[in-house]
């Protein structure tokens, strides 16, 4: 058994602002499962959302503050939480790094750094209450500074540091270096010096012992220039010591056996069920009710990494095909406001819902036939892992966890069984616009589209097969 740390800015459901807040509720359990002592240590902020009871444990003082951790559980789970407690750095109200204006919180270089250094003295048990763990497991730049600082100890735990998105780095004027405190053995740039910045990241990707990312292509990915934002020739340094492991879903809330926000529960064995929530999916948008035209479906950020500019290209042509178009998601305004014209010109073809709403992201994946991800960049991805076990085919860009997890239809992938979606290359309108005629080509054939989808259905995304990786790879270390 290991004795696991699992550091975190965010942990789903006790705070969430993306996909790191999912791996952080899941992986833990997962690696409780197979019978592993794992503690999530996490700022304990004023929006935490904590169901299970509170308790305080022990105080530090650490940069002539006095800090107190506090003890709770991850909600319906035996995974102890600790809470780091200084509300002068933590006790803001809503997102844990950005203002109600969006812009980050001024400190959060100090934030983070007290943070950092928090968790260094739990992990060499500074606090006394005898639990040393074996491992700690770092996340994004938030816990960057954490094997940075542990590389300065005696007899330390070893260290993994787990890379969401390389696009966020944790990047501090130069000035700051001395207003956290850091020790100088640190600053120089084979440390934390980034071009006369200090880097968070380069703490975690520098002096961690084993560096992970959400998907073994986007490990690749980011030792490129175009994936890895100045780093790619420190990542490209370190690939012997550089993985990547997919994140896993969560099975017991995205079921179509078993998903409560489905007016029609279905599987492999009923799966012309699925088709009822098509229709009502149509009735909800009020699109024309019709199950012989392919339904498109989006949930997505309407951001330009998403590929949200590709299918703006694509669509005036998309919309004179015979299909509908479904797309629920926010982000950039002039997105917004352009597919609503297109949603307004169009209203028997293309339905939208600016926002988030959960009961609806499920129907989406129920009711579509085909899922739209054309990300530029995606480190793992978890809609087309959604999508395919909801026997909806996603149509992907090859990057990242979407290379990863779907298996593009050629002739031997339908001959083998493996066919699962339809990917595409390159990042342009035209790529897109190929796929989905592919697409309507392949819901042509309704034998091969069935089969397509129980492949998808039949596949292991489980938290507990990376887990299993996971746990392989502390043993390694």
């Amino acid at each position: 058994m290991k004795k696991i740390l699992f550091v975190t800015s965010e942990a789903h459901p006790l705070i969430k602002t993306g996909g790191l807040a999912d791996v952080s509720g899941s992986l833990p359990k997962a690696l409780a499962e197979l019978d592993q002592d794992i503690r999530i240590i996490i700022p304990n902020y004023q929006a935490l959302k904590a169901t299970e009871s509170v308790r305080f444990l022990f105080s530090l003082r650490v940069d002539n503050r006095n800090i107190n951790i506090l003890e709770t559980k991850l909600p319906d789970s035996k995974v102890i939480v600790w809470l780091v407690d200084y509300p002068t750095f933590f006790n803001y109200p809503g997102n844990p790094y950005v203002d109600e204006f969006g812009e980050p919180w001024v400190n959060n270089a100090e934030r983070f750094a007290l943070f950092c250094r928090v968790v260094v003295e739990v992990a060499m048990d500074r606090g006394y209450q005898d639990w040393k763990p074996d491992v700690v497991h770092c996340n994004d730049w938030q816990t960057g500074l954490i094997p940075a600082l542990l590389s300065l100890e005696h007899d330390r735990p070893a260290t993994v540091f787990t890379i969401h998105n390389m696009a966020y780095q944790g990047l501090y004027p130069v000035s700051d270096v001395a207003l956290l405190n850091l020790p100088g053995q640190l600053w120089h740039p084979e440390g934390l010096e980034f071009h006369n910045h200090l880097s968070f990241i380069k703490g975690g990707l520098v002096y961690s012992d084993f560096i992970t990312t959400v998907s073994p292509t986007y490990a690749l990915e980011i030792q490129t220039a175009e994936y890895g934002y100045g780093l790619e020739g420190l990542l490209e340094y370190r690939k012997d010591t550089l993985g990547g492991i997919i994140n896993g879903i969560d099975l017991d809330q995205w079921d179509p056996n078993t998903d409560t926000y489905l007016p029609h529960k279905f599987s492999v064995a009923a799966l012309d069920q699925k088709l009822l929530n098509k229709t009502e999916l149509q009735t909800r948008f009020s699109l024309p009710s019709n199950e012989k035209v392919p339904l498109f479906g989006l949930i997505g950020r309407l951001v330009e990494q998403k590929g949200i500019d590709l299918i703006m290209d694509c669509l005036p042509e998309m919309l004179n095909m015979d299909l509908q178009f479904v797309l629920l998601g926010s982000g950039d305004k002039v997105f917004e406001k352009q597919l609503q014209d297109l949603a307004l010109q169009y209203p028997d073809k293309m339905a939208l819902k600016i926002g988030y709403d959960e009961g609806l992201a499920h129907l989406i994946e129920a009711g579509s036939d085909v899922f739209l991800m054309p990300s530029r960049f995606e480190p793992c991805g978890l809609n087309q892992m959604y999508s395919q076990r909801y026997g909806t085919i996603p149509i992907v860009r090859k990057t990242g966890g979407l290379a990863d997890t779907v298996t593009d239809t050629l002739p031997e992938s339908i001959l083998n069984n493996t066919a699962s979606g339809i990917v595409f290359n390159e990042a342009s309108a035209s790529s897109l616009l190929e796929a989905i005629k592919r697409a309507l080509i392949l819901y042509s054939i309704p034998d091969s589209w069935k089969k397509m989808q129980i492949t998808g259905m039949e596949k292991d995304f489980s938290w507990q097969k990376s887990a299993e990786e996971y746990l392989a790879l502390y043993d390694s270390l």
